[in-house]
């Protein structure tokens, strides 16, 4: 029986890795639009469409990897290494792709097409990531003539048991921050690829180059402030509170209370944009990110680590920690049959 659980369990684990996997679904998506283009159809919409959220799930895969890496400077390295070639492979594929590809038989003509239309959301994203990495140095430089901000710190409950830290955070479930990253990809890519279909004669001029950085800065980099900035004016003051046998959830005015006997999976990411407590239970199903709102003055946009006593009361409870990729990333699910 025992092991019948852990196959359950191990299964569900995989499989839900592989949904999660970006690589795959870029795969899968770039494989679909090789097939359409090479029918025939590399014009239409659809194969576009492909091309375009296959690349950007590659460029989200490569920035998140070089995020993880350790040391940071190795990430920081490869991350522009990687974002000045794909630039520069891009700008001579415009220049002289055509010329190249135009003797070579279909099949590798269609992987041409698809190849150089998926590098450029790619190129985006990756240099978006790199844009983001340099802004990060330039506020460190900035605050160390100020006292370093510092991680929110778990404090003792005044009325009750345990320990609450109080937080800003943007009531978003995490596939609905996904899907709205592709929306914007997809929409400011054709936009910008409109753009440049409309006014070809200026972008000759200008040269390749030249071209897709201006894009991105007109195009990509206000996008992506607006939606952060839409994104901040849903922040709520929140706090969590671990107690001896329930989770407490407060965000605004709301108050959610759930025994740890029936919490069904808890998500605890303590750095990033990508900061956040996912909580599922008791009719409970909350998600709130830290790391996409704006921190009080002194504070970063974090979570502190997990205390150890939550672990021990979790384990007690029933909840068996789940493996995770990043160090930052404690998951508490619930085993099949428990409960």
């Amino acid at each position: 029986m025992t092991d019948s659980v852990l196959d359950v369990q191990v299964r569900r684990t995989v499989r839900r890795r592989l949904i999660r996997n970006p690589l795959i679904w870029g795969a899968v998506l770039l494989l679909a639009a090789f097939v359409w283009t090479l029918a025939g159809d590399d014009l239409s919409f659809f194969p576009f469409l492909l091309m375009l959220v296959g690349g950007w799930c590659f460029g989200f895969a490569f920035v998140n990897a070089t995020m993880r890496m350790v040391p940071a400077r190795n990430g920081v390295f490869l991350h522009a290494g990687v974002a000045v070639m794909l630039g520069a492979a891009i700008a001579f594929t415009v220049e002289y792709g055509n010329d190249l590809v135009d003797s070579l038989p279909e099949a590798v003509r269609a992987g041409a097409v698809v190849g150089r239309l998926a590098a450029i959301p790619a190129a985006g994203w990756i240099w978006l990531g790199l844009l983001s990495r340099v802004t990060d140095v330039m506020t460190q430089r900035e605050t160390k003539k100020r006292p370093v901000p510092v991680t929110p710190e778990w404090e003792r409950e005044e009325i009750g048991d345990g320990s609450g830290v109080r937080f800003p955070g943007i009531p978003l479930r995490m596939r609905a921050l996904t899907a709205a990253i592709i929306v914007i990809v997809v929409v400011f890519g054709l936009g910008g690829t409109a753009l440049v279909i409309a006014f070809d004669d200026v972008v000759l001029r200008m040269g390749a180059r030249f071209t897709i950085i201006l894009v991105g800065v007109l195009i990509a980099l206000p996008a992506y402030l607006v939606f952060t900035g839409v994104l901040r004016r849903r922040t709520e003051s929140c706090r969590v509170a671990f107690g001896n046998d329930e989770l407490r959830v407060t965000v605004g005015e709301s108050i959610h209370v759930i025994p740890f006997r029936r919490l069904e999976r808890l998500v605890w990411r303590t750095r990033s944009d990508y900061a956040r407590i996912e909580v599922q239970g008791d009719g409970v199903d909350l998600s709130l990110i830290a790391g996409l709102a704006r921190p009080p003055r002194g504070l970063t946009a974090e979570l502190p680590p997990l205390p150890r006593r939550v672990f021990r009361r979790l384990e007690l409870a029933g909840m068996t920690q789940q493996h995770a990729r990043r160090r930052d990333v404690t998951v508490f699910t619930r085993s099949p049959g428990q409960g």
